[in-house]
């Protein structure tokens, strides 16, 4: 992926995304399969998320070889509690990280495959892996919102 197809991609999956936060409380309680997630936990999980990987380009870029922790996002649901946590704050965290990660795009996608960090679980990586896993992760969690609304 090149820096302006990674662009493309975290603009549309921003903009695909963002109206699912104001959905109904009704369709926000619908899940894709029994036993997984609902709407609004996937759409705190997102923005979390972005949050996470927000942090972790600053701490990359800053300061090579950092070590960066990976962290459970099932414990995050339950602990941070999701359930409650209100949609609309993770509606501006998810879009104010997201246009930030694009400006970081813009500025260090082009020689991130050199910057390297220690991932906790999964070892050595670069910066380029962080950055191309936003719309992978997004995508992901985009269709599972679509399948649980097409499936009530």
């Amino acid at each position: 992926m090149n820096t302006i197809n990674l662009i493309q991609e975290l603009i549309r999956t921003r903009d695909q995304t963002l109206p699912f936060f104001d959905l109904s409380k009704e369709d926000l309680k619908k899940t894709y399969s029994l036993g997984k997630w609902d709407i609004k936990l996937i759409l705190v999980h997102i923005a979390d998320s972005e949050s996470v990987f927000h942090e972790r380009i600053k701490r990359i870029v800053s300061d090579s070889k950092q070590i960066i922790w990976g962290f459970d996002q099932d414990l995050w649901s339950s602990q941070l509690d999701y359930e409650n946590f209100p949609i609309s704050l993770s509606k501006e965290l998810y879009h104010a990280n997201r246009n930030s990660v694009i400006y970081f795009a813009e500025k260090y996608y082009a020689n991130s495959d050199k910057i390297q960090f220690i991932h906790s679980e999964s070892g050595l990586k670069c910066l380029k892996d962080i950055f191309d896993y936003f719309p992978f992760h997004n995508q992901t969690h985009l269709n599972q919102i679509q399948s649980a609304l097409n499936s009530h």
